[in-house]
């Protein structure tokens, strides 16, 4: 967990939301200087910081609306830290919970050195992560055509449809397989809708690839060049890590991943601590999984490279 721990002038806590935002300004002091409810437009932001822009750093707890705000202070030349969701929660988490009371505390943090940071993904290459990420989904609802073909097989009690249908050679007159007319219906929708899946992704992936090879065309090539990364994990490690450099460690990168077990120290009453592992789905991203775990196996071939 890294903090932001830079001194300024002015901190700026936002709770942001998609039509509002709650925005609290305090001092070095910790004055409370500004603390409103703003609409989500740059206009308003602008407006009410104009007072404090001097050594002024924004913080914002890392939900789906920040990209808007990370690009216009980037542009505005004002300093902008991104919260870890789930690690703010930890930390100021309290009985007494609404939008005005988060900026404040946002901004307490930031303050004293406590807001735990998420990375702030680079403008040029997001829109293209959140593709990449799409076609995940994509691929998921496909998968579960494919296994509702099976079980409706397996349901019925019929004999083993004996191909792999993820193949559309293979899919070719598989509702003839089913005697009854309405399930054989039900089958040639599955069918159809997982053609047009395959349609779909293939055109996805062709524009993907397109823009790997723009924003990082060596990166792509030599992640392709590692036995068992293929196109699809190249672009999903390229576009989700990003920037390697920002793990100095191999162990960063695996935590980062969420492969390692958590450590909590308790204590028995008798000054005896007992250190218990846990699993940290909660901060698991479903992006990072397979293909990262993968990853992290042959981070150390490329350590130096600049990959």
């Amino acid at each position: 967990m890294n903090f932001y721990t830079q001194q300024h002038k002015h901190y700026c806590g936002i709770d942001l939301h998609a039509r509002a935002m709650y925005v609290c300004i305090l001092d070095q002091t910790g004055t409370k200087l500004v603390h409103k409810n703003l609409p989500t437009t740059p206009e308003a932001f602008l407006r009410i910081i104009a007072p404090y822009r001097e050594d002024l750093v924004v913080g914002v707890e890392c939900i789906f609306t920040w990209y808007w705000l990370a690009d216009l202070c980037e542009r505005e030349g004002i300093a902008f830290v991104l919260g870890h969701a789930l690690y703010m929660k930890a930390i100021h988490g309290g009985k007494a919970k609404n939008d005005k009371i988060d900026a404040h505390k946002i901004a307490v943090l930031l303050r004293g050195g406590m807001l735990p940071q998420a990375y702030v993904y680079p403008a040029e290459m997001r829109a293209t992560r959140d593709l990449l990420r799409r076609r995940g989904h994509l691929v998921r609802k496909r998968a579960e055509l494919l296994a509702h073909i099976q079980n409706t097989n397996s349901q019925y009690n019929l004999p083993e449809i004996g191909k792999k249908l993820a193949y559309k050679a293979n899919r070719e007159g598989v509702e003839e397989h089913f005697p009854d007319p309405s399930v054989r219906k039900t089958i040639e929708v599955d069918v159809s809708l997982i053609d047009h899946y395959d349609k779909v992704l293939g055109e996805v992936e062709l524009y993907i690839t397109r823009s790997a090879k723009a924003h990082a065309v060596q990166t792509f090539s030599r992640l392709q060049s590692v036995p068992g990364i293929g196109q699809i994990l190249a672009l999903v490690i390229l576009y989700e890590i990003q920037d390697i450099p920002r793990f100095p460690r191999v162990q960063d990168f695996v935590s980062y991943c969420r492969l390692v077990k958590c450590l909590t120290a308790q204590s028995t009453g008798q000054g005896v601590f007992y250190e218990i592992g846990t699993q940290t789905r909660q901060s698991q991203s479903a992006d990072r999984t397979r293909s990262q775990a993968r990853a992290c196996r042959v981070l150390p071939a490329f350590a130096g490279t600049g990959v």
